[in-house]
């Protein structure tokens, strides 16, 4: 999960760049970077850490230029190594700047073929590193003079044809414009707006719509799966569908978890999708346990809230707010290594023992991972004097990896893999665990938007849509994701860096923003 950001303005973008970024922080907060264009030089500033720290006063006056890419990143696999923040750069064919969200589950190939016929070398084990490379080739190979846009139709096309796995980018060609594409089954979201400004139109793309609210921006559409979408040099706008499959399948873990709930995706409202998952698990609840004895309703902060407010209010028991959240830790399912994550929990939750005492309470969270996170928060409700703690998740027990750009813990590292219910009722310390029933979640957001028939909910039920992905390609995924991995990295980065700008020169060819 990154967060990727394209304008193509008529007025300077470094500041419209910096605030979408802002937004987005919470699709990732191990890195962050901008690029912005200007009579055919790239000015570019990307460092580890939080958009508010890597961009500095100086920073934003060298980001020059009226069109731009921003990106903030987690590492997908555990490496929080600044040699892979983004947006990424190749110089042949015009100059490419690249800012990705996804994974390409074919990588490996890719890289090979990359080497031994593409004769392009990788300097990183990004697979956003690949995919740039993949698109600067088969631009290379079909581009005319002057660049058209079925050139680059064409080379989208053949990118497809290569690349499988979820995927969206938005990239900018040196002196010709501006290029969005969604992989074919539309896995990934990206959006797009306009506006006028002076009679003029300007575009941006975004990973949610809350950032084109942000700025002022009207959403036009969500880029459709297999869609291409250029802006020339002079500011036109061409689109075409260069591939379609049948019953694209967007992550349903977006509506889950990831996305902010005032975003719309595929034409979905996050927010009332989350209403309805509250609704659909009070009517198990209801079902399954018509004599119960919840004295009272608490979610935990901030994903859950949504949903445990419907949730209540079927139930007609109350909502308490019985955790106050440390507004300045970071999102723990997103934090590289467990230790650093099982830390933060204390950290970032403490509990109000008014509204535990002596009570029967009913714990409701977007969904459970590992566990972990969980099996603390249930103690902390009975340290705060709960008589007994029953514990809700708004979505199914996750029970396999994530392959399509979420940072997952490996499947050994999931709580519910290979484990019942009842197994991890008791892992976790509940006095009784109530998941949502996946055809209830799909549901819940097919309301929003009856013209998609599926959703990616592989993490659930292991069904990966790309077709691609066997037992060795998720062994080999759980040699990279394990905890005892992301440690290693993690110490190899920081013993090896320089992290007083650690990636100002990390692009040669760009004229770099970094210096004091």
């Amino acid at each position: 999960m990154c967060g990727i950001v394209g304008i193509y303005g008529t007025t300077p973008v470094n500041q419209g760049l910096y605030d979408a970024l802002t937004v987005l922080q919470h699709r990732g907060q191990d890195a962050a970077g901008i690029v912005t264009l200007k009579d055919g030089k790239m000015f570019l500033r990307k460092a580890n850490g939080l958009v508010k720290d890597v961009f500095h006063t100086r920073h934003m006056r060298r980001l020059q230029g009226n069109i731009g890419v921003g990106h903030v990143r987690y590492p997908t696999a555990g490496c929080a190594s600044s040699a892979e923040a983004q947006p990424l750069y190749v110089n042949s064919p015009y100059g490419i700047v690249l800012a990705h969200n996804g994974n390409l589950t074919n990588q490996d190939d890719l890289k090979k073929a990359l080497y031994e016929t593409d004769k392009r070398h990788i300097n990183t084990s990004s697979d956003s590193e690949v995919l740039l490379n993949i698109f600067a080739h088969e631009l290379q190979n079909c581009a005319d003079e002057p660049l058209s846009p079925e050139a680059i139709f064409t080379a989208v096309t053949n990118v497809y044809k290569r690349c499988r796995g979820g995927y969206v980018a938005v990239a900018m060609i040196n002196d010709h414009g501006m290029i969005c594409f969604r992989d074919p089954h539309g896995i990934r979201p990206v959006v797009f707006g306009k506006r006028e400004i002076n009679g003029k139109t300007e575009y941006m793309f975004a990973s949610e719509s809350v950032a084109l609210d942000a700025l002022e921006f009207q959403l036009v559409r969500d880029v459709l799966p297999g869609e291409v979408i250029y802006i020339d040099a002079q500011g036109e706008l061409h689109t075409k569908r260069c591939v379609t499959v049948d019953n694209p399948a967007p992550c349903i873990f977006e509506y889950v978890y990831l996305a902010r709930p005032d975003s719309l995706m595929d034409d979905i409202s996050v927010y009332r999708a989350r209403l309805r998952m509250g609704e659909k698990l009070a009517d198990k609840i209801l079902r399954i346990w018509p004599d119960h004895d919840i004295d009272v309703v608490i979610p935990i902060p901030d994903t859950s809230t949504t949903s445990a407010m419907e949730l209540a209010l079927k139930l007609n028991v109350k909502l308490r707010h019985g955790f106050v959240k440390n507004r300045y830790i970071g999102r723990t399912f997103i934090m590289p290594g467990q230790q650093m994550r099982k830390k933060s929990v204390k950290q970032k939750l403490n509990a109000i023992d008014l509204e535990f005492k002596d009570k029967n309470v009913l714990l409701v969270d977007d969904s459970v991972v590992r566990g972990t996170t969980s099996q603390q928060i249930v103690d902390m409700a009975r340290e705060a004097g709960a008589k007994k703690v029953y514990f809700a998740s708004a979505a199914p027990a996750v029970r396999f990896p994530n392959v399509y750009g979420i940072d997952m813990p490996s499947a050994h590292e999931l709580i519910a893999h290979g484990r019942t219910d009842k197994e991890v009722e008791k892992l976790i310390g509940a006095d009784r665990l109530i998941y949502q029933d996946l055809d209830d979640l799909v549901e819940t957001c097919r309301e929003g938007n009856p013209q998609i028939t599926q959703f990616d909910t592989s993490v659930f039920d292991g069904n990966y849509i790309t077709g691609d992905i066997d037992e060795d390609y998720l062994q080999a995924l759980d040699n990279k994701r394990n905890d005892l991995a992301k440690s290693a990295k993690v110490i190899d980065v920081n013993e090896d860096e320089d992290e007083s700008e650690p990636a100002d020169d990390m692009i040669m060819e760009l004229h770099n923003v970094g210096g004091a």
